[in-house]
């Protein structure tokens, strides 16, 4: 039998692999690491080809010859090539970790994922704080690289991204809140088996919502994206980025869109498990990425198709209708808790 099968559920099968801490440690690292790394170039083949199929454009539809396959390949290419500047101004240090400051949260959501019974690096009991707090780091890299960059432009950007940031944060997290209290548990892998019953997207739909417009807010993503309108502030925190450094800024968004899809998933979607009734005839992976792939290509529709909303309409949205929402929803779930018990 192989190990993914041998594994206990919520234990990752890498440790039946192998039984050396230290080497178990290193396998998981490239692991996690090696996937946000690669995954998100697909993610970024499969926007370029869904928008210009959208927008009717040539150029990713048929460049490399293989559906557009070349088209982001001959992108990673072009910022490799590219000069690294840095202004006169900037202070370099903190110019230069913001990048890094904006990855590492993306890359350390994977850790605690769980793509299958057995596919995952940690299945921690604290899991979902984990992750809500993980992702609030983020609003730090992007305040360093506008405040950093010398540049009222980026600091402007800068300012409207961790104000957005910090507003959709709250409603993100009233919505994982009422999930936990239905399963009972912070664990991922312990509320994605509480759905073996039904989703919690049958009890929870204006939660998951909730989430979802907050995902997008958290991501700058259409209609959210005023924090980087290049007609107005250029490219926001990130204009005096180039090369890699810019690279891994496009790195960390679409790493994002993975990994708060994967989260959407988890809470909401049953994570890994399918259907109640056909689930058990797929593994749990296939089921676990085609989930994350729908929401993803939602993301990437919203961008094609809705209009920006302005600055102010966006702050006040989320104080006066999502958080008034959750609120009251938390209060329901809490009710019917208490009820059924």
């Amino acid at each position: 039998m192989t190990p993914f099968l041998l594994a206990r559920t919520g234990e990752s099968f890498v440790n039946d692999l192998v039984s050396n801490f230290w080497l178990i440690l290193v396998i998981k690292v490239v692991l996690v690491i090696g996937f946000v790394l690669v995954a998100p170039i697909g993610l970024i083949w499969a926007e370029l080809k869904i928008m210009a199929h959208m927008q009717h454009r040539l150029g990713p539809m048929y460049a490399g010859r293989f559906h557009g396959i070349g088209q982001p390949i001959a992108d990673g290419i072009k910022l490799l090539q590219k000069e690294d500047v840095i202004p006169t101004a900037a202070d370099n240090w903190v110019f230069a970790l913001a990048p890094g400051v904006v990855l590492v949260p993306y890359i350390a959501l994977f850790v605690v994922i769980p793509f299958s019974r057995t596919i995952l690096a940690e299945n921690l009991d604290i899991g979902i704080f984990f992750v809500l707090a993980i992702t609030a780091v983020s609003v730090i890299g992007v305040l360093m690289a506008g405040w950093a960059s010398a540049n009222k432009f980026s600091l402007i950007g800068a300012l409207r991204a961790a104000a957005q940031l910090i507003a959709y944060e709250l409603p993100m997290i009233l919505a994982a809140v009422a999930v936990v209290m239905q399963a009972s548990t912070l664990s991922l892998v312990g509320i994605t088996e509480a759905q073996r019953h039904y989703w919690f997207v049958l009890t929870q739909p204006v939660m998951f919502v909730v989430f979802l417009i907050s995902t997008l807010a958290e991501l700058t993503r259409t209609p959210f994206d005023m924090p980087i309108a290049d007609s107005e502030i250029i490219f926001g925190a990130y204009t005096e980025y180039t090369g890699l450094r810019f690279a891994f800024f496009m790195l960390s968004e679409y790493a994002g869109i993975l990994a708060f899809s994967a989260i959407a998933t988890v809470l909401f979607l049953g994570g890994y498990l399918g259907p109640p009734i056909i689930g058990h005839i797929i593994p749990g992976f296939f089921w676990m990425n085609a989930k994350i792939g729908a929401l993803a290509f939602l993301i990437i529709w919203m961008r094609v198709t809705y209009p920006r909303l302005r600055e102010d309409q966006l702050q006040r949205f989320s104080w006066v209708v999502l958080i008034p929402i959750a609120l009251a929803d938390i209060l329901v779930t809490a009710a019917i808790k208490v009820a059924v018990k």
